[in-house]
């Protein structure tokens, strides 16, 4: 199965009532993956940050944030461990969505990917979603964007 990196990005509604608008960027091409069968647990990734009038970081912080992003990206996917499907920014956190084989071997491998970076706000959580149910809701946000 090859991973290839082509996304999508979607605005969604703040589910808080509040006018932030949150930025949706899901990875495309992945039902392989998904069809695998491999993938039954979620990993969500959250940094919680003070961000502007709309909810939106800051530049520096917003560097970091990519700079843990890629970090992240190539620990997990390098040999297909956890693959990141989405990331949700806006209304003063960043979410980023891997679907995993193994939660305990994510969390060695995120603990190792962010060794370098000086203690970052992040909390994670993870649940078992063998029907991709998660992802198959951003791909919905895509589909009623493209109508």
């Amino acid at each position: 199965m090859k991973l290839g990196d082509v996304w999508f990005t979607t605005l969604a509604q703040s589910e808080d009532g509040s006018e932030n608008v949150i930025f949706v960027s899901g990875r495309e091409h992945i039902a392989e993956f998904i069809n695998s069968g491999k993938f039954k647990e979620r990993a969500e990734v959250t940094w919680k940050y003070q961000g502007d009038a709309k909810g939106m970081p800051d530049d520096k912080t917003a560097e970091l944030m990519e700079e843990v992003q890629e970090a992240l990206k190539k620990s997990m996917e390098k040999d297909k461990l956890a693959i990141l499907t989405g990331i949700y920014t806006g209304n003063n956190e960043r979410v980023w969505i891997f679907i995993t084989r193994n939660v305990a071997a994510f969390g060695q491998k995120l603990n190792e990917a962010l060794s370098g970076f000086e203690l970052l706000p992040i909390s994670i959580y993870t649940e078992k979603d063998p029907e991709n149910n998660e992802y198959k809701e951003m791909l919905e946000l895509k589909l009623s964007d493209e109508e």
